[in-house]
């Protein structure tokens, strides 16, 4: 994927800006327009489809969770598609097909084509523009891949918090159908142009190196954090590792447990005795506290070794399922979500970085394509669990509690996922 034949260190040393810089917020235009694909803004469709078509509650989400599986699946076709075309080709064709796909929403009359439209808004927006934008960012940046990454994915921080609103109000005063259609002007309009201006496929590719600083002055910054000591790894050799097993396990189980809480806020804190407009506002604190997040974590990943970061996002989740079981009031709702909050954002940032770190760039889209096919499908499944126990037991406490073993192992999958080391083949003499 990668073409090192036209690098010129002294060329880029000369020039004030490295090009990577203009790349992060188109990323990060990227990341927050990935919105209307994931949960957080579809929920506000859910009640005016309801209302106009008659489905119940269960059959929609029923519907949900099976188009998240569907589009998991597709997210390793993507990976391989970002390797071999590059971030410019890709990021601006998944819009234009994402801005069908939402006025395609606009259309919908049959539980069938609410299922397609599902699969399409995730394979394309939750899935495709969260792995192209953060793939980008790691091949345009290695010494300082932490701190690039943290900067660009404040987009998706400012996504959950903004979004929301901002459709809401499009469905009040335009209807559900027509919100959908203004949606994809917005996607279309914004990311199509700037990505096909702004964004080139690699710092080789315009005779640059990562970070715009070369190997010798790198090594006078962070000696542990150059090109020359990143290993680039395929897909089968990653694979091989049992270090990316690890990884896997660790990411995608987070992943599951974020997403049903999230999900079932509103009736857990309903089981406590608290409103919607709390659960709502524990919500928007979560957005804020992930901005933080991922900002200390940015810092963090460029300088201490990643699966430590890993273990303080799974520390944070799991003391904020032991505080949601003693929620009684505002005050520890509102702990709850600054702490969950806080402990996703370290958890974008640091799942975005490690991989990189560990396996390389140049297949990166495929092996980073492989493990959001496991987090896309298990934050599918996440709520599922949670809404069985509550039918059977009328309480979220059981499913909870059973589910605090998740973070402990996550913890413990991270630590032992140390940096993987290739085989080097025997000299013969």
């Amino acid at each position: 994927m990668l073409n090192n034949k036209n690098i010129s260190p002294q060329d880029n040393h000369n020039k004030s800006i490295f090009y990577g810089w203009f790349l992060l917020p188109v990323a990060g235009l990227g990341l927050f327009l990935s919105g209307p694909g994931q949960t957080y803004n579809i929920s506000v469709f859910v009640d005016p489809i309801m209302e106009d078509t008659g489905w119940s509650r269960t059959l929609i989400s029923s519907i949900y969770t099976a188009g998240s599986m569907s589009a998991s699946v597709t997210m390793i076709i993507v990976g391989r598609l970002l390797d071999k075309y590059g971030a410019r080709i890709m990021l601006s064709s998944v819009a234009l097909l994402f801005g069908f796909a939402l006025l395609y929403m606009g259309t919908i009359d049959k539980p069938l084509e609410l299922y397609v439209g599902f699969t399409l808004l995730r394979t394309l927006g939750q899935g495709s523009l969260i792995l192209i934008p953060t793939t980008l960012v790691s091949i345009w940046f290695v010494r300082l891949r932490g701190k690039a990454t943290s900067l660009s994915t404040l987009g998706l921080s400012l996504s959950q918090a903004i979004l929301p609103i901002f459709t809401l109000t499009l469905v009040m005063h335009f209807g559900w159908r027509s919100a959908w259609s203004l949606l994809a002007l917005i996607v279309w309009i914004s990311l199509i142009p700037t990505t096909l201006l702004i964004v080139r496929r690699s710092p080789e590719s315009i005779g640059s190196v990562p970070d715009g600083i070369s190997n010798t002055e790198s090594n006078q910054f962070n000696p542990t954090s150059t090109l020359d000591n990143e290993s680039d790894w395929t897909v089968k050799e990653a694979l091989s590792t049992r270090t990316f097993w690890l990884l896997l396990f660790a990411g995608s189980s987070q992943s599951l447990i974020t997403t049903a809480l999230i999900f079932h806020q509103v009736s857990i804190f309903a089981t406590k005795g608290l409103d919607a407009n709390l659960a709502a506002l524990t919500i928007t604190l979560m957005a804020i506290f992930s901005l933080l997040g991922n900002l200390f974590s940015g810092y963090l990943t460029d300088k201490f070794p990643n699966r430590y970061i890993m273990v303080i996002s799974n520390a944070l989740t799991l003391i904020g399922m032991i505080l949601v079981l003693y929620i009684s009031n505002p005050s520890h709702a509102l702990i709850y979500g600054g702490l969950m909050g806080f402990g996703s954002g370290i958890y974008m940032n640091v799942t975005t970085v490690i991989w990189p770190n560990y396996f390389g760039r140049t297949h990166l889209g495929t092996i980073r394509g492989v493990a959001t096919t496991s987090m896309v499908a298990s934050a599918a499944m996440g709520p599922m669990p949670f809404g069985i126990l509550f039918d059977i037991t009328g309480s979220y406490s059981l499913s909870i509690v059973l589910f605090l073993v998740l973070p402990t192992a996550c913890a413990i999958a991270a630590i032992l996922a140390t940096p993987p080391e290739k085989k080097r083949s025997p000299i013969l003499h």
